[in-house]
């Protein structure tokens, strides 16, 4: 008898969190801290008020059925772009002119009471994340530009180090680099942004960078889309350590999407995945030699083979679970990478499958109270703290 009234309560919970999980996600503000569709828009030549489905992974109505509230949209290039800055501008000006002709589904906002306000208004609220300290090209007023038109943080590097910064990329990678971490120059950057209200992004920074951050910043921090080093051992993510420092800091680690930094044997098996098809590979490197232009041309043309590579959303709610059991549950949000990626779990294809988190964070024992912070609280919270008042 006893068994069989466990076997009820499972199934009428279970029940009960089938019914709620959509309500609940509904009812929280999600926010989601990186998402590089402005880059795709500009390199294929799209618009994301259209209908995108098949091409991308974003677009304003899929933005809308997956609960968006707050999307960070990323200002990207990587360091090979001769003019930086002017094409940070450009992708700006592509999110402004979808804006403009979408007034009534998405708002730019400053701050977090125009956010509440466009959340009330059934809007997106809009903000832009400049990924990559070498957009502002070493001139601090160019960084108090791209805040004017919105940039409400900046990950001080991207794979490539600045004069100033190094990245993770470089600091586990190259045998020889003319300094570590941030040089004087750097910390006048990251003083400024804590002038201006602007968060500093510590993903994809190295780790002499990162500590040299903790130690001079005066705001929290964010890392806009990184994950957990302990789960899985690539320089993108954060160690324990790290995590706690974050934590101490006040600031919030936003854990990416990206199959190859939540499952630990993706490499091996995308490894086994690209010696296949070695010969396109090879072909595709000469064309442009970074790692996410062949992936995503290989991906797509080969979904089925790609499909058996990406792991089960499980792993992402480990990933989320593992800093909540660390350092507590006001430090972790989602920054899922979508449209920078080539994987990512199995079943969260787009922007509209966000409520599948909620559902499975539910399912895991969370309550409705620490959903909510998850899903956007806790980023709130951070963004508030450096807000200038």
């Amino acid at each position: 008898m006893k068994k069989i009234i466990i076997v009820i309560v499972l199934i009428v919970s279970n029940h009960l969190i089938a019914q709620d999980y959509l309500r609940i996600h509904d009812k929280a503000i999600l926010v989601d801290t990186h998402n590089d569709i402005l880059e795709q828009c500009i390199g294929k030549h799209l618009s994301f008020d259209q209908n995108l489905k098949g091409k991308t992974q974003t677009d304003i109505a899929r933005l809308k059925q997956g609960g968006v509230d707050l999307q960070l949209f990323s200002v990207w290039c990587d360091g090979h772009q001769i003019n930086p800055y002017a094409f940070a501008n450009a992708e700006m000006d592509t999110l402004d002119a979808v804006i403009n002709r979408n007034p009534d589904k998405i708002v730019k906002v400053a701050n977090s009471k125009a956010l509440y306000k466009a959340v009330k208004q059934h809007k997106i609220a809009a903000m832009f994340g400049v990924e990559g300290g070498h957009m502002m090209e070493d001139d601090l007023k160019k960084l108090d530009t791209l805040y004017q038109r919105g940039a409400r943080y900046m990950t001080l590097t991207w794979n490539n180090s600045t004069s100033w910064a190094t990245s993770a990329f470089d600091e586990t990678g190259k045998k020889y680099l003319t300094h570590k971490g941030l040089n004087d120059f750097g910390k006048q950057v990251v003083k400024r942004m804590n002038e201006l209200g602007m968060l500093v992004d510590i993903s994809h920074v190295g780790e002499q960078t990162f500590w040299d951050v903790i130690a001079t910043t005066t705001k929290p921090v964010i890392a806009s889309h990184s994950s957990v080093y302990n789960l899985c051992r690539v320089p993108r993510n954060l160690k324990d350590e790290q995590i706690k420092a974050v934590a101490k800091n006040g600031g919030v680690i936003q854990v990416n999407f990206y199959s190859g930094f939540i499952d630990s044997t993706f490499d091996k098996r995308s490894l086994a995945f690209e010696i296949k098809h070695k010969a396109e590979k090879d072909s595709l490197q000469k064309i442009n030699p970074e790692r996410y232009y062949y992936e995503e041309f290989l991906f797509k043309k080969y979904p089925d083979e790609v499909k058996a590579l990406r792991p089960p959303l499980s792993l992402l709610i480990q990933h989320i679970d593992y800093i909540v059991k660390l350092v507590g549950v006001d430090y972790v949000g989602l920054g899922s990478d979508f449209d920078g990626i080539s994987s990512s779990p199995q079943d969260l294809d787009d922007v509209t499958t966000y409520p599948l988190i909620t559902k499975a964070l539910l399912e895991k024992g969370y309550s409705k109270k620490d959903v909510t912070k998850i899903l956007g609280g806790n980023f709130l919270r951070v963004l508030k703290a450096n807000e200038v008042k």
